[in-house]
C-alpha cells in the first residue's frame, strides 16, 4: 500500500461528490432547458468544463497512482460559434469525462470507507469492551463480542491494504479507459506514431547503406582498380616478355597482383551479399520456414529452434519477424550472459507470434540500452506488440505478436 493510493482514496469523496455533483447537474438542466435556446449552448459549456475537469482528475491518476494516462488531442476550433458549438457537442472526450465523474462518485465513496472507515472500525472493534464500558459504566458480563472483538478488529485492519489497491486498480482502469483519448483518435496516434518510426528507420537504413557503400565497397573497389592498374604496368613492362631472372621476378610479382585482385574481389562480393542481405535477407525468399532456421545456426548462443508455421505471413510481417529475431539473438550474445536460448515461431489464424527464451541473468526491459524500444516501436508500426518478462536472475523471455495481414 503506497502513500499515493491513501491520498487519492482520501481525497476522493470530496472529488468524486463534487465531479458527480457536476455531472448530474448538467445532465438534468441540460434535459430541463433543451427546449430552449439556452440548452445547447449549456450544454456545450458544460462539457467543456467537463473535459477540463477530466485533464485534472487525469494529472492527479498520475501523480499519486502513477497510472500515466495518454492526454486527448486537442479540441478542435473551427471558425465561427455555431461550429465551435457543434464540435463540443460531439466531442467524444468530453461525453467520457463526463461519464467519468458519474462513475467517480461511488468508487470515490467506497475509496474513502476503505482509506477511513476500515480503520476507525477496526479501532473501534479492537477495543469493544472499553469503549462499551466507558459508555455505559457499572457492572457488564463479558459476552462473545468482548471475545470477538480484538480479532475481528485486527482482520478489519490487515483488509485495508487490500481493499485499497482493488480500489486503485479500478480508478487506474476507469481512467484509461475514459479520460485518455478515444479509440478513433488513439488509432490516428498510433498510425501517426507507425508513419513517423517507419520513415525514420528508412532513412537511417538509407544512411547506414549510403555509408557502407562509400566506406567499404567503393574503397575496396578502388583497391581492386590500382591492383588491376599494377598488373597492367607489369603486363606492359618489357622486361616482363625477356629472358633470365628479372622476368622471372616480374612474373612472379603479376602473380601476386592478381591473387590480390582476386582476393579484393571475394571482399567487394562479400560486402555487397551482406548489404543485400541488410535490405532484404535472400533466405526469406522462401519463407519463414528457411529462413529461422538459417539465422539460429549462426547465432553464438545455441538456439533451440521451434516453428509450427501453418501459414505464410505476409512479406512485411515475414520481414519484420526475421529482423526482431536477429536483434533478440544479437541481444542475448551481447547482453544476457546465456548458455542456451529457444525459439519458438508460429503463424496461424490470422497471427503470428515469436517468442525467445534465454537463461540469462535477467534485468531486460525495454528502454534499458538493449534496442528494445526500438524494436517495440518498429513492430507496432506494423500493428505488433512487443512484451518482455525478465526478471532479476531470469529468465527472460520477449514475446512479439503480429497480425498475418495488415
Amino acid at each position: 500500500m503506497r502513500g499515493g493510493e491513501v491520498a487519492f482514496a482520501v481525497l476522493g469523496l470530496p472529488l468524486g461528490v463534487l465531479g458527480g455533483v457536476y455531472a448530474v447537474a448538467v445532465l438534468y438542466a441540460g434535459a430541463l432547458l433543451s427546449l430552449t435556446v439556452l440548452g445547447l449552448p449549456f450544454v456545450a459549456a458544460a462539457l467543456a468544463g467537463a473535459r477540463g475537469i477530466g485533464g485534472l482528475h487525469r494529472r492527479l491518476v498520475g501523480r499519486l497512482l502513477g497510472e500515466q494516462v495518454a492526454a486527448p488531442s486537442p479540441l478542435a476550433r473551427p471558425s465561427g460559434p455555431l461550429a465551435r458549438g457543434l464540435a463540443v457537442l460531439t466531442d467524444p472526450v468530453a461525453w467520457r469525462a463526463l461519464l467519468y465523474l458519474l462513475l467517480r462518485l461511488p468508487l470515490g465513496v467506497l475509496g474513502f470507507l476503505a482509506a477511513v472507515g476500515l480503520p476507525l472500525s477496526s479501532v473501534w472493534l479492537a477495543g469493544f469492551p472499553f469503549w462499551v464500558r466507558l459508555l455505559e459504566p457499572g457492572p457488564r458480563t463479558v459476552d462473545w463480542l468482548d471475545v470477538a472483538g480484538l480479532p475481528v478488529g485486527l482482520a478489519v485492519l490487515a483488509a485495508v491494504p487490500a481493499a485499497l489497491r482493488a480500489l486503485s486498480r479500478a480508478n487506474r482502469a476507469l481512467a484509461r479507459a475514459l479520460l485518455g483519448p478515444a479509440r478513433s483518435q488513439q488509432r490516428v496516434r498510433e498510425l501517426e506514431n507507425a508513419r513517423i518510426t517507419l520513415l525514420a528507420d528508412g532513412t537511417d537504413r538509407l544512411r547506414r547503406l549510403e555509408r557502407d557503400l562509400h566506406d567499404g565497397t567503393q574503397a575496396q573497389l578502388v583497391a581492386l582498380a590500382i591492383t588491376l592498374s599494377l598488373a597492367d604496368d607489369a603486363l606492359g613492362d618489357p622486361a616482363a616478355s625477356g629472358p633470365g631472372a628479372d622476368a622471372g621476378a616480374d612474373l612472379g610479382r603479376l602473380r601476386a597482383l592478381v591473387d590480390r585482385a582476386r582476393g579484393q574481389t571475394d571482399d567487394t562480393i562479400t560486402g555487397l551479399r551482406r548489404l543485400t542481405r541488410g535490405i532484404h535477407p535472400v533466405a526469406l525468399d522462401a519463407g519463414l520456414a528457411e529462413a529461422l532456421p538459417g539465422l539460429t545456426a549462426t547465432s553464438p548462443v545455441p538456439v533451440a529452434l521451434r516453428l509450427d508455421l501453418r501459414e505464410r505471413p505476409a512479406e512485411v510481417i515475414e520481414r519484420a519477424v526475421y529482423f526482431c529475431a536477429a536483434e533478440l539473438l544479437t541481444n542475448v550474445a551481447k547482453h544476457s550472459g546465456a548458455q542456451a536460448v529457444e525459439l519458438t515461431a508460429s503463424a496461424g489464424d490470422g497471427s503470428v507470434r515469436l517468442m525467445v527464451r534465454d537463461d540469462g541473468h535477467g534485468g531486460a526491459a525495454v528502454g534499458a540500452g538493449t534496442g528494445l524500444a526500438g524494436l517495440a516501436e518498429r513492430l507496432a508500426a506494423v500493428d505488433g506488440v512487443l512484451r518482455v518478462d525478465s526478471p532479476r536472475g531470469g529468465p527472460t523471455v520477449v514475446t512479439a505478436e503480429l497480425p498475418s495481414r495488415l
